[in-house]
């Protein structure tokens, strides 16, 4: 029996876990490239690099200087929404929309892991998830993007189009006009909405248009199209959609839904795989881990690809006929694992800012971890408070941090966050009330910019480290603390998790755990430091 008839590996789905939305992937030679959404979060646009589609390393983010862009003053579910990668004769293209400010960009790189550069808007693309395709044949590219209905005049709520204009990728502009490729959808008369996240392919001499439909909720699917010629006319495939999640039983185990935004890629042992964005709600849909980046193999039937085609669930795990390749020094990024986060030397890739950069109110030392100077700003507001976050990417999760900081007043205030966006958060703090210390549990009133008071309770003495950790399990949350430094005390446990999922608070981001300090308003010269960030996940669907 030959090798290649025996599965050597496992793809473990999500192969990003936690908000990792809008995936889009380049292969170069044997290296993969990943980028990711991140809206008002910085750095911006995460990319990860991969040899075998199931091992992802972060190498570096697109936009992670504060002169390329920032988002202060917007809300955190804008900012940056769907890039996509593409790669030609040497250089890396990322094209993405900033949507209330630069609207669409493009930056490039000679290393995928940075630095990248200055953004290049491209006012004429009006719409959002543009995408370059390159035509090596013709030595010609290509920028194809949800656009407008037909002279602004939708037939009906969510009726969009895909445009194209000719690229000129040494000088990065468009050229000539701009063309519609696809009007509504597949089939207009069945109203399609949202199309959007449309790339190009072309394979036996066909060029695919494919994109989603149907919005990025419980009707998400992705939908292929195809032409003789790069500007068409498009043909819908007749089986339309090539993925879904949508009408299957509701009582399944362990659901994926919402499946859509998908990018074709030819994986190391020459098969095709589509890599695409999907949740997994603990019900309905309820989920708080955001949208996460899925793979699926992918079938071409009569010169049409068909992902997933054996399944109509999708799976987590997809046995490959070949080798695994484990990058040194990568965090696990998929099925359950655990680390700490020490703030000795630099912080972690991964690790989030609101809106901006902003190097002086941290530092990083052996001794103290990370030492955090407590801003006036707040999480409820659209600044740059003093908050380092990382992503929630389990259903089940553990996040944990032991902090040293002595509050001088009521409005001081430092500790851990579960934080969705401004309105819906959970904050476990160490402050004062009385004059006395405490630790604190609050719970964010949405559209207040205030907070109330869950659960206190008081510390013999204000000083001295204090342990603090948050569990969640699908629909709630627990917080514990540690006063002596070893002996956890339940604070409150079976808080409601779905005031943070997405379908309470709305948008399009996934819950982070923050580090954060304040001091709500006032002026302040203390700090907050933190020895280590502890994050565990223990998913039922990996045991």
């Amino acid at each position: 029996m030959g090798s290649a008839s025996i599965a050597q590996t496992t793809l473990v789905n999500p192969i990003l876990t936690g908000f990792y939305p809008d995936p889009s992937v380049v292969r170069v030679g044997t290296d993969y490239y990943l980028v990711n959404s991140t809206f008002s979060y910085f750095p911006g646009i995460p990319v990860f690099h991969s040899q075998d589609l199931k091992n992802w390393k972060q190498i570096g983010n697109v936009i992670d200087r504060p002169e390329q862009m920032d988002f202060m003053g917007e809300p955190m579910t804008r900012g940056l929404f769907a890039p996509a990668i593409s790669y030609y004769k040497g250089t890396y293209y990322v094209t993405c929309t900033d949507i209330d400010h630069d609207g669409n960009f493009v930056v490039t790189a000679t290393n995928p892991a940075g630095p990248w550069s200055n953004p290049v808007k491209l006012p004429q693309v009006r719409g959002i998830d543009p995408s370059i395709y390159f035509d090596e044949e013709t030595d010609k590219a290509y920028i194809l993007y949800n656009s407008d209905a037909p002279d602004r005049k939708p037939l009906y709520s969510g009726h969009r189009t895909i445009r194209m204009y000719e690229f000129d990728y040494r000088n990065l502009k468009v050229k000539g006009d701009e063309k519609q490729l696809v009007n509504g959808g597949v089939d207009l008369s069945k109203k399609p909405v949202w199309i959007e996240a449309p790339h190009i392919l072309k394979r036996n001499g066909w060029y695919y248009l494919y994109a989603a439909e149907g919005g990025t909720s419980v009707n998400h699917t992705e939908v292929v199209l195809r032409s003789k010629d790069v500007w068409g006319p498009y043909v819908p495939y007749e089986h339309n959609p090539i993925l879904r999640q949508k009408d299957l039983p509701e009582d399944r185990k362990n659901p994926v839904t919402s499946a859509g935004h998908a990018q074709l890629v030819e994986g190391p042992d020459g098969k095709w795989y589509a890599i695409f964005l999907a949740v997994r709600p603990y019900e309905g849909d309820y989920y708080n881990t955001g949208r996460e980046t899925f793979i699926a193999p992918v079938e071409w039937k009569n010169d049409w690809p068909i992902i997933n085609p054996d399944s109509k669930e999708i799976k987590y795990g997809y046995p490959v006929g070949y080798k695994e390749v484990k990058p040194k020094g990568a965090l696990p990024q998929s099925g359950n694992f655990s680390y700490t986060l020490t703030f000795d030397k630099a912080l972690d890739p991964a690790l989030l800012f609101m809106r901006t950069l902003d190097r002086s109110w941290f530092s990083l030392s052996k001794k103290q971890g990370l030492t955090l100077k407590l801003k006036p700003e707040t999480v409820m507001e659209m600044g740059n408070p003093a908050f380092i976050g990382k992503r929630q990417q389990h259903l089940y999760s553990t996040a944990e941090t032991e902090l040293d900081f002595t509050p001088k007043s009521e409005k001081e205030k430092a500790g851990l966050v579960i934080f969705q966006d401004e309105g819906h958060f959970y904050f476990l703090a160490k402050s004062m009330a009385q004059g006395k210390a405490v630790l604190q549990l609050y719970k964010s009133k949405p559209k207040e910019k205030d907070m109330e008071l869950l659960a206190e309770l008081p510390l013999a003495n204000s000083s001295g480290k204090t342990g603090l950790r948050i569990t969640s399990k699908g629909d709630t949350y627990s917080f514990h603390v540690a006063t002596d430094g070893k002996n956890w005390t339940l604070l409150k446990d079976n808080v409601d998790a779905r005031f943070l999922s997405t379908k309470v608070a709305g948008g399009f981001i996934g819950c982070v755990y923050g580090l954060y300090a304040t001091s709500s308003g006032e002026p302040s010269t203390n700090t907050a430091s933190f020895s280590y960030l502890k994050y565990g996940g223990d998913d039922p669907m990996y045991k």
